[in-house]
């Protein structure tokens, strides 16, 4: 049987939704998962011993070793189930049909079908919710409602006339109707979440549980049974401590709520903004904000309160306190740990230091603007400050082997006195050397190989190569290398080669080296 895990995030939020005194049920039905997989871990809890507080202070590597996954209900084996429903229903409706016989020719197509039991039990509920729904009586700080209008607003670029389109963001809380909308230049993930952001302070609060509709910022895969989020909205809902619910794929019912609010806006907002013009975002936004200020403070018909009274005197003291920061969206990433021992964060094109064990593991990289966070199945093995500099290896000592921690410790000054045991004119090479590259960190393993040139047996040639070496104005290894392969050093700076080479008719001749040592150098 195929099967699903429960991820960290959701196992966070039924911590926290029984700390807050939920029933198993509530929870089931606020994080899309199975009743009898809540039972499974409230009992986990139960029998560890250990409170809601400091299950939510365990981190996640703990939290994971802590209480294993189960399995959840077979979606795919459902959904073949369920496509059958309204034919079922018809079916019954002709004399001398039953339920035993149309599992029977249920198992025929689907051997590996469910049980006459769970099938029976499926097919109630399906019949119990299509049969007719009532009004919802909504609980006070229960449930926010989010969604986009299908309209837009806009506001003209005055620097070229540019008339820009933007996105109208919509909230509702539906106990007491009390509405929120902003303006924003997209849908798209950044700008999602700092409407949501917006829309939290403007309630001073957060809700148990954020409907949305199947928006792409929220939702990766949307399902009429189980919609996947996207890490980033998951983030934001264990930020502010409440759980995230998308509206089922293909089920207007499950937002009509704010959709007759979005038609409200509409009218006494969009429509008296139909003949005003704007000339950026934020004058746009302040225009809204006062529409609805008067909006939200507009007496309703029937009871002759306004939604502001009603969200004052019934609602906001339900409402769960705001952090004491606005969550900042994180970024995910997936990489790989380098020979080295770091990884490489495209985004910014710098490095970040892993512990030396884990080169070479597929690791998960989270960040934001201040930090960059490193995870191996779910346990963090590194966080660091985030460097915005391309090129720039962050580096945390302890994370590097003493092969490393030596690399670590090179420097101009290393390599100069270093250079000092081979001789003195092997120092101002290396000097020289170092000071013509643009970046000394280049010239490094230059250096280390004009070190391994050094001969014991004949120590003062390199010596004397790179005296040799002085006379021109390019320094670098292979330079040094053909000037010692050619025994170029037995030359005395002072001498000229053709005094000490003698005529010989298989000898080439001074002009030969003399066009060499400038084939090197160029």
């Amino acid at each position: 049987m195929a099967s699903k895990r429960i991820g960290i995030m959701d196992l966070r939020q039924i911590i926290r939704l029984k700390l807050s005194g939920r029933s198993n049920r509530f929870i089931a039905i606020s994080l899309g998962v199975h009743r009898n997989t809540v039972n499974h871990y409230v009992k986990l809890f139960k029998l560890g011993e250990i409170s809601y507080e400091s299950l939510l202070e365990i981190g996640e590597k703990e939290l994971h070793d802590l209480f294993p996954s189960k399995s959840i209900t077979d979606r795919h084996r459902y959904e073949e189930l369920s496509t059958h429903f309204e034919y079922y229903r018809t079916e019954l409706k002709k004399p001398g049909c039953t339920r035993l016989a149309l599992w029977n020719k249920y198992l025929i197509d689907y051997p590996e079908g469910y049980g006459y039991t769970q099938f029976n039990e499926h097919f109630n509920r399906w019949l119990g919710r299509v049969r007719g729904s009532g009004k919802l009586d909504h609980r006070a700080g229960d449930k926010l409602y989010i969604d986009y209008t299908g309209k837009k607003l806009s506001y003209v670029n005055k620097a070229t006339g540019e008339v820009v389109p933007v996105e109208v963001f919509v909230a509702i809380l539906p106990c007491s109707n009390y509405t929120f909308v902003q303006a924003s230049r997209s849908q798209k993930k950044e700008d999602f979440i700092e409407s949501m952001n917006d829309c939290l302070s403007f309630y001073g609060g957060v809700p148990e549980v954020i409907v949305t509709d199947n928006l792409k910022s929220a939702v990766n895969k949307s399902s009429k049974y189980e919609p996947i989020l996207n890490k980033t909205f998951k983030d934001f809902g264990l930020h502010y401590g409440c759980a995230i619910n998308p509206t089922r794929a293909y089920s207007p019912q499950d937002k009509a709520l704010v959709e007759g609010a979005v038609k409200l806006v509409y009218q006494r907002i969009f429509y008296p903004m139909n003949e005003m013009t704007f000339f950026s975002l934020d004058e746009l936004n302040g225009e809204i904000n006062r529409r609805l200020g008067t909006y939200n403070d507009y007496l309703l018909s029937l009871i002759k309160v306004s939604r502001r009274q009603q969200f004052e005197s019934i609602e906001q003291a339900y409402l769960s306190a705001l952090p004491t920061d606005r969550y900042e969206i994180k970024s995910y990433k997936r990489a790989k740990v380098q020979k080295m021992g770091y990884i490489f964060l495209s985004a910014d094109k710098n490095y970040y230091s892993v512990p030396y064990r884990h080169i070479g593991k597929r690791v998960e990289v989270r960040y934001d603007t201040r930090t960059v966070e490193i995870y191996f199945n779910s346990d963090r093995l590194a966080t660091h400050p985030r460097s915005y500099q391309a090129g720039k290896y962050i580096t945390i000592d302890d994370h590097l082997s003493s092969t490393h921690k030596f690399y670590q410790s090179w420097s101009p000054d290393f390599f100069s006195k270093r250079a000092a045991s081979y001789g003195p004119y092997v120092v101002t090479y290396i000097e020289a050397l170092i000071a013509q590259s643009l970046y000394p960190e280049t010239a490094y393993k230059q250096c280390l190989g004009i070190f391994q040139l050094y001969d014991k047996d004949q120590k003062g040639r390199l010596n004397k190569a790179c005296q040799r070496g002085l006379l021109h104005n390019k320094y670098g290894y292979h330079i040094l290398k053909n000037i010692l392969k050619n025994n170029m050093d037995r030359i005395h700076p002072g001498t000229s080669p053709k005094n000490l080479i003698s005529d010989h008719e298989n000898i080439r001749g001074p002009e030969y080296f003399d066009q060499l040592l400038k084939q090197s150098l160029n």
